[in-house]
């Protein structure tokens, strides 16, 4: 979907159409931008952005309240659509999912027929634009559907799939972002042609097991499947600092900013979780974990940041220096009805330049 929330706010509100419109809590209330309407994108203000940034960029940006309950029920119209032509539909967050067309229920022979055929009926029965990726793989699907927004469609054909990705810089694969995309160019990889000639043991040398799929997607592969049942484990955030952090004011501000979007992820998948796990990656790449497993299910903030951050002052840091903070909350209440949803990272600097 384009601008999901944004857009359905602008649906439903005549005023608030063609102006820029962030979903999200307030500046005054230390808020995160949950979603961005096309005209605020233009101010260069994307979610996840902390909301008194964002009224800086764009002073008569407009704040609505997030509404979970009626993006929720829109969701389901889209996905009661998607089910017209296959049950193979896996979830990815309430504005997007992985659907298998190969075979489908009205043997329509094309994907890009029926991607046509789903657009026009979300457009018809919603008001709402959607943007179309195709093609051979989930990989593929996914960079496709990020090449015409809004309202496209873009098909990569299977002769063409290599040749798009040696095409493609580094910094626009998905799964790659601004941290990691930084660590390759200083290694000389810029496009998917550099990534392609890197050996399966260089790229797992520099980047661990992820370097297994980096070395498989630069050779348009990709045999995961689309999975319409799978349980959602958990649900959280987590931020990849393009400059470490140094003091623990600025950790314990960047938590509490997190603290905020898993809240917000919570409630958008009417579900609370019991045990919190705080993620925490040093300067020198290594990884931390520490859970805490609280009497009550819960989503609110106050528990979560307040959890978080007992967690981190048990930590000793020895004037370590921190790339990566991370909360998500596990075991959660209605665990057995939910999906997985894949959750972005995203990276900025200390001084607060996006």
């Amino acid at each position: 979907m384009d601008a999901f929330y944004a857009s359905v706010e602008q649906r439903d509100n005549q005023q608030y159409r063609g102006k820029p419109l962030v979903v999200g809590g307030s500046p005054n209330q230390r808020g995160v931008v949950a979603a961005a309407s096309y005209e605020a994108r233009k101010f260069g203000i994307h979610s996840a952005m902390p909301s008194v940034v964002a009224i800086a960029r764009c002073p008569e940006l407009i704040f609505v309240r997030p509404r979970f309950d009626v993006y929720r029920e829109v969701s389901a119209q889209i996905h009661s659509i998607f089910r017209r032509y296959t049950d193979v539909v896996e979830g990815v967050a309430l504005d997007e999912a992985y659907l298998d067309v190969t075979e489908n229920k009205q043997n329509i022979t094309y994907a890009s027929t029926i991607a046509r055929l789903i657009k026009a009926a979300i457009l018809q029965e919603t008001n709402l634009t959607a943007t179309a990726g195709i093609s051979i793989n989930k990989f593929l699907a996914k960079m496709a559907s990020g090449q015409n927004k809004p309202n496209g469609l873009t098909v990569i054909l299977p002769q063409s799939a290599e040749a798009f990705v040696e095409g493609l810089a580094i910094e626009k694969f998905h799964g790659i972002g601004e941290v990691t995309a930084g660590k390759m160019h200083s290694l000389g990889i810029h496009t998917g042609a550099d990534l392609k000639q890197r050996s399966l043991f260089e790229l797992t040398r520099h980047f661990g097991k992820v370097g297994h799929h980096y070395y498989k997607i630069a050779r348009a592969e990709d045999d995961r499947a689309v999975e319409p049942n799978r349980v959602r484990k958990s649900i959280g955030a987590e931020t990849s600092f393009a400059m470490d952090l140094r003091s623990r004011a600025q950790m314990l501000h960047e938590l509490e900013q997190i603290a905020q979007i898993v809240e917000q992820r919570l409630e958008q998948h009417s579900t609370r979780g019991r045990t919190l796990t705080l993620k925490i990656k040093f300067s020198d790449y290594q990884q931390i974990t520490r859970s805490k497993t609280i009497a009550q299910y819960t989503r609110e903030f106050d528990v979560i940041f307040t959890t978080a951050t007992e967690l981190f002052e048990l930590i000793e840091l020895e004037n370590r220096s921190i790339r990566l903070l991370g909360i998500s909350l596990s075991n959660l209440e209605n665990a057995k009805q939910t999906q997985v949803i894949q959750l972005p990272l995203f990276a900025y600097s200390n001084s607060g330049n996006y």
